[in-house]
């Protein structure tokens, strides 16, 4: 089955929290980290998707990390995995778990047909029907997990599991703007480095593939993003 865009995320900045809580999981934070599915199409650019918000620059978004993807496949995992009583708010509204779905990883994109061990760094596709006026996507380094998604779901474990796990997600650079919408087909077009996933590429990242070599190989990349390389070095 081809990759195509099973679902789009945006989300605006938000502040939440108790800037005296004891627990860590409802204390005050400001995040653009909540995204909800919206319907196309809509303008993809250089730093990312129209009416999409980053909070924290220093660590997300700019032209290396303008969209966030994530597999499809791993939402049925997921639920396999987890239960309502694994978080914390589980009454129905946006925080709970009837909210886990798609976008629950902060992912703009949600993506069918690929998985971290499908896609590889520098991986170049057309999204959209039509050759001429289709957006071009570059993956440019992995998802690295970070604490905020355990935050957001308040689910004190749920990091280190998506990293155990290597569902981290991808991020793409946008080489050519233009309309995306759900549905619309993403269309391989050039492959660089098959040897390099970014399964391959978060096993380097957390130590589980030790060949100084290969990170050598890795941080020597074009393509790969300009913050992953300084946090090898």
């Amino acid at each position: 089955m081809p990759a195509a865009i099973a679902s789009i995320q945006v989300g605006r900045i938000r502040t939440e929290g108790e800037s005296t809580s004891s627990d860590s999981m409802s204390l005050r934070w400001t995040t653009a980290f909540y995204k909800f599915p919206v319907s196309g199409p809509v303008h993809v650019h250089w730093l990312g998707i129209d009416d999409d918000e980053t909070a924290d620059m220093k660590h997300h978004g700019g032209v290396d990390k303008a969209v966030l993807g994530y597999s499809a496949e791993h939402y049925p995992a997921w639920s396999a995995e987890l239960s309502s009583s694994d978080f914390a708010d589980p009454d129905g509204s946006d925080c709970g778990w009837s909210a886990f779905g798609c976008g629950a990883f902060a992912e703009n994109l949600t993506i069918s047909a690929q998985t971290e061990s499908s896609v590889c760094i520098g991986d170049r596709y057309f999204v959209g029907e039509h050759e001429a006026t289709a957006v071009i996507l570059e993956i440019s380094q992995p998802r690295q997990p970070c604490w905020k998604i355990s935050r957001r779901w308040k689910h004190k474990t749920l990091t280190k599991q998506v990293a155990k796990t290597g569902r981290t997600g991808w991020y793409f650079r946008v080489l050519r703007e233009g309309m995306i919408n759900v549905n619309d087909s993403m269309t391989l077009i050039e492959r660089r480095h098959p040897n390099w996933t970014i399964q391959r590429a978060n096993d380097i990242m957390l130590g589980r593939e030790a060949d100084r070599y290969a990170v050598a190989e890795l941080m020597a990349m074009p393509e790969l993003s300009e913050s992953w390389k300084q946090s090898l070095a």
